[in-house]
């Protein structure tokens, strides 16, 4: 890892020069290309003031453009002198072509004053062309170079009739100067010229001269290189895919296809390592804007680029690549030994968890995991395989629980259906049997008819309430069991209930208690769904008490850890806290069997069956009231001491508020008036 760091630290630094000397590269090709041009200007100004273009021969104007060739020699691959009146060429070292087409409107006819500026001076882009050895270019035998030129052009006034009238056009051709150096680790970099249009007017790469940038790879970046120019910056830029072609040395004889298996290994493992220079195909450029020679009056520019692939700006980094490659191999060979020969110790503590893992079949008495293995990876492995043994003995033990837990559902299951149909049977038979006496004319009277209606009528609405608890207790699981909580009147509630039930108290001959205290109590609850909780409890109270009594007792109390989840409290008459109300059923019945209790208050439920079938009912009526008590914020809770011993019912509900004295006064008549009606 540290050598890696320092490979890229040593690559932004090499970076970091290239960017800089190409910035400074670039400036100089500008100034180079201003002083090219500024050098020609003067000389082609001053050969055109030449006595001899004034009154020369043809022979001796041949002369003088070879001479004055010769002298400027390394700047112009060719000079031409043309006459503007008849349109041939009078001398020239080019060939036979025009180096360009000029007009003798581009000149003023006559010269009043003598030319001392650059002014008059017109220059073209000359499109690239193939100049043989001909032409006066310094090429290698065999070859042509591809040049980007420039076409200059100045008048040449002669004398007739004691005025200077325009005769002539002496023209140079002279190639931009390119200082390119390809060598790996120069950063002076190529030159590339773009003017303002986007045309490319020099380039490293034959193929791109001319054509605009927008046809190429990389068109977005070189735009914005020519927008930060222009706006007067000297910056550098990476390009991607500048050259089309691959310009360095290349060996186009075949390859040994060792050396060529070679050479691929040599691209790949840099770069499966994280050590590979630069992406395929990226140039690092510095670029400067300059104006443009030959559009001098439009404020034009020329954009000048130094360009270098940044393989040659990172040369520097390739022993230190080939270090760092030579020390990751002798660390996977160093790797490979070392894992071949732990190969042995790591495999054996496996073998020992693999064994024990194929011969853990029994859960109740598995073998011991093997531990104490020296390696602390495979130690904690066979920790955590025994924490798996553990857990997978506990989930067969809840498995096996929840399987008997739905064995006893079943088995309820099918005694509610039992419990259920002869429920449903029984008062269906009764309507069934009283509308067919009925219906088969059995009555002697109107009376009797009508008392089998009530009989009919009282068997209908206890199916009713059968199908009705189904129907609440489904609601109640399904979440949809809406309720209207409002202030209500415990006490009066539950005198209500009671009165409800003052027949069948008296037809079994019971002593009912009913214990109020002095105060009314007033509780935040759904007064139909207290009142059903009241009923339930009530009836089954007289339901399974044979003989002896029945007590009813309201009291208040206080409760920090309530379960009603009431932190208020207020003050009673005595001045004692209290935040819960207790109603008290308590009878003398059959009781309940303290193994059956747990059973409690599940639907569908009915305690010992064989001495509660015979009393009726489907089990569902204290599964209600628990789940009406809890919707309420309340709570309830049934004991016994056993078989024969009664049963004990406590209802709690959170005290909203207590009544006054005269409020108490009030209600109790009102109370009272109801009983009377």
């Amino acid at each position: 890892m540290g050598q890696y760091i320092i490979y890229r630290q040593a690559r932004s630094t090499l970076l970091d020069t290239a960017r800089q000397n190409l910035k400074e590269s670039a400036d100089r090709k500008a100034e180079d290309i201003q002083q090219w041009a500024k050098s020609l200007e003067s000389n082609l100004v001053s050969a055109s003031q030449s006595y001899v273009l004034q009154s020369g021969t043809t022979q001796e104007y041949q002369n003088y453009v070879e001479q004055l060739y010769k002298m400027l020699s390394s700047q112009v691959s060719c000079v031409q002198l043309s006459n503007l009146q008849t349109e041939q060429i009078v001398a020239n070292t080019c060939g036979a072509e025009s180096i360009h087409s000029l007009s003798e409107n581009i000149w003023p006819q006559q010269q009043k004053q003598l030319i001392r500026d650059n002014s008059n001076i017109y220059m073209s882009y000359i499109q690239p062309e193939q100049l043989s050895s001909e032409d006066g270019s310094n090429n290698q035998e065999g070859n042509q170079k591809t040049q980007v030129s420039l076409g200059l052009s100045v008048p040449v006034y002669v004398v007739e009739a004691g005025e200077k009238k325009l005769q002539y056009a002496l023209s140079i051709k002279s190639a931009l100067p390119m200082h390119t150096n390809r060598k790996r680790g120069s950063l002076t970099g190529s030159t590339v010229v773009i003017d303002y249009k986007g045309t490319i007017l020099a380039s490293p790469d034959p193929s791109r001269l001319g054509r605009n940038i927008s046809e190429g790879p990389d068109a977005g970046k070189l735009e914005s290189i020519i927008r930060n120019a222009q706006e007067g910056k000297k910056d550098f830029a990476h390009i991607f895919s500048f050259e089309e072609t691959d310009i360095s040395s290349r060996n186009d004889g075949s390859k040994n296809s060792w050396r060529e298996i070679i050479d691929e290994l040599k691209k790949i493992l840099p770069e499966l390592l994280g050590l590979k220079l630069s992406a395929d195909n990226e140039f690092l450029a510095g670029y400067v804007a300059i104006p443009s020679p030959i559009d001098k009056d439009n404020d034009n520019q020329w954009i000048v680029l130094a360009i270098t692939p940044i393989d040659f700006a990172l040369s520097g980094l390739r022993e230190v690549q080939k270090v760092l490659i030579i020390l990751v191999l002798g660390l996977v060979a160093a790797s490979i030994i070392a894992t071949i020969y732990l190969a042995r110790d790591l495999a054996r503590p496996l073998e020992k968890l693999r064994d024990y893992a194929i011969t853990v079949n029994d859960l109740d008495s598995p073998k011991k995991v093997p531990q104490n293995i020296k390696i602390s990876e495979f130690n904690q492995l066979s920790i955590s395989l025994q924490k798996m043994v553990e857990r997978l003995k506990k989930w067969a033990y809840q498995l096996e629980v929840t399987s008997k837990e739905a064995q006893v559902a079943n088995q309820l299951k099918s005694e509610f259906l039992a419990n259920i149909s002869h429920e449903l049977r029984t008062p269906l038979n009764g309507i069934i049997g009283s509308l067919q006496l009925i219906c088969d004319g059995f009555c002697d009277s109107r009376e009797e008819e009508i008392d089998f209606l009530k009989q009919a009528n009282n068997s209908a609405i206890h199916l009713l309430r059968i199908i009705d608890d189904i129907l609440e207790i489904r609601r109640i699981d399904s979440g949809t069991l809406s309720m209207i909580f409002e202030d209500v009147n415990i006490i009066k509630l539950l005198q209500e209930t009671v009165d409800s039930f003052r027949d069948n108290i008296q037809q079994k001959s019971l002593l009912f208690k009913l214990n109020l205290p002095p105060q009314l109590i007033i509780v935040y609850a759904d007064i139909e769904k207290l009142k059903q909780v009241f009923k339930n409890v009530i009836s089954n109270a007289i339901k399974f008490t044979e003989k002896g009594s029945i007590n009813i007792s309201i009291s208040l109390k206080y409760n920090e850890s309530s379960i009603c989840k009431n932190t208020n409290y207020l003050m009673d008459f005595q001045g004692e806290k209290v935040n819960e109300v207790l109603v008290t059923i308590q009878d003398t019945g059959i009781g309940i069997n303290l193994e059956q209790q747990h059973k409690l208050f599940q639907p569908f439920v009915m305690v010992d069956g064989t001495k509660t079938r015979k009393f009726g009912g489907n089990g569902l009526g204290l599964a209600i009231s628990r789940s009406l008590m809890e919707m309420m914020n309340g709570d309830i809770k049934l004991s016994s001491e056993g078989i024969n011993q009664g049963t004990t019912v406590n209802i709690t509900m959170p005290i909203k508020k207590i009544l006054s004295s005269e409020e108490k006064l009030y209600i109790s008549t009102e109370i009272k008036l109801n009983s009377q009606s």
